[in-house]
């Protein structure tokens, strides 16, 4: 009998130990470092700032926080000492008074000045904050659920137009639930590029819902409403990578909508123009070429996979109230006007965006490509002529 309760013992300890040693394996595998320009590991401060505005709102915020702490200690201190000094147990008798018209002063002229004081400190960086003029460079940030759109309208680099969407393998580890690398839900396909210490106006506003382009390090949030434009401006100080989130609750997807900002010299950010420019030139397709039904499906693999497939899913079966493209109807149907129809202005409310944004050549090669891939072997075929005829 003491043998088999020693035995049972130790396979208990064995089970135990490998327990313990998964455990610290998979802590080990779930270990993250710190993001330069992003979140760091423990962080109880503000990000490192790469700006004069965010240095001066960490300035201020550290101001206020030993403003409010004086406050703390003086108000209790006495109240305590009160308590403590003036209790029955030591003899002392209740006070019998009424009001002071000195303590009443007192106790509204100190707060006031104390208000006054902080306001005051404020008061420059704020209207900082706000004076967008004189910008060396304009961009134009639309808020779309869920991704953003730049657009460059003004300065070096004007005319240069993408969509910065959530890398899709990011995407791939949360659905796995095994999250990896320190950029974690920040990593985009296509950063916004920008030059070192030049001033950079963001023009931003929203397509569908409200949100919100933030980046921490940039002392940068401004709110993207639908229907309205609004601005900001950073400078930054320093070349790196920097990163935010949106940080307006958009829906279902608000927590796969990162900013990730590059900031480049000024050499570097020249070649960067040219050579994005070149791209856009190399995509600038003529809407009346007459496409083949292999290219067009080339093609429209990569705008699924770019921008459908984050919520269609791969697969194309779609997830919750997100519906399926395979075997869906509108795709199926001889009358492709209807699902170009439904890029264009988008459908249920919102739930389904608009892809105006898209050209006509990559609308045709995507509804191409639903039209021809998984069950859909349908054969048919849509031109980007068809599209340009369908635009309002």
């Amino acid at each position: 009998m003491m043998m088999k309760m020693m035995s049972a013992a130790c396979r208990g300890v064995i089970r135990g130990t490998g327990t313990l040693a998964a455990l610290l394996a998979a802590q080990a595998a779930w270990a993250v470092g710190n993001l330069p320009g992003g979140p760091a590991v423990n962080q109880i401060d503000l990000a490192p700032p790469a700006t004069r505005i965010a240095v001066d709102i960490q300035g201020l915020h550290n101001i206020m926080l030993w403003i409010c702490l004086l406050i703390f200690v003086a108000v209790f201190s006495v109240m305590f000492y009160s308590i403590l000094k003036h209790r029955k147990s030591l003899g002392h008798k209740s006070a019998n008074f009424h009001e002071s018209v000195t303590v009443e002063i007192a106790w509204t002229v100190v707060p006031l000045l104390i208000v006054i004081g902080m306001g005051a400190m404020a008061t420059r960086t704020v209207v900082a904050m706000k004076d967008t003029s004189n910008a060396d460079l304009t961009i134009k940030a639309t808020g779309y659920q869920w991704k953003w759109g730049y657009d460059y309208l003004r300065g070096e680099g004007e005319g240069i137009s993408f969509l910065s969407t959530l890398d899709p393998a990011q995407r791939a580890m949360s659905d796995a639930g095994k999250p990896e690398g320190d950029d974690y839900l920040l990593k985009v396909d296509h950063p916004l590029v920008v030059p070192v210490d030049r001033k950079v106006r963001i023009i931003t506003t929203a397509n569908d819902v409200i949100h919100a382009w933030m980046v921490p390090s940039l002392g940068v949030k401004q709110d993207a409403i639908p229907g309205f434009v609004r601005d900001t401006w950073f400078r930054a100080t320093k070349t790196g990578d920097f990163y935010g989130q949106c940080a307006e609750l958009c829906g279902k997807e608000h927590a796969y909508m990162p900013i990730h900002v590059k900031v480049l010299s000024h050499i570097d950010y020249e070649a960067w123009v040219l050579t994005k420019k070149k791209e856009m030139a190399a995509l600038a397709d003529d809407p009346n070429k007459v496409w083949v039904l292999d290219d067009l499906l080339s093609r429209g693999e990569k705008v699924y996979a770019a921008n459908c497939a984050v919520c269609h899913q791969p697969t194309g079966k779609g997830a919750g109230p997100i519906k399926p493209l395979d075997g869906s109807a509108v795709v199926l149907d001889a009358d492709a006007k209807k699902q170009i129809a439904i890029l264009l202005n988008g459908a249920n409310n919102g739930a389904m965006p608009a892809w105006k944004q898209l050209s006509d050549t990559e609308l045709a090669a995507v509804i191409t490509y639903t039209k021809n891939h998984w069950g859909n072997k349908t054969g048919q075929l849509v031109q980007p002529s068809d599209v340009v005829a369908e635009r309002k």
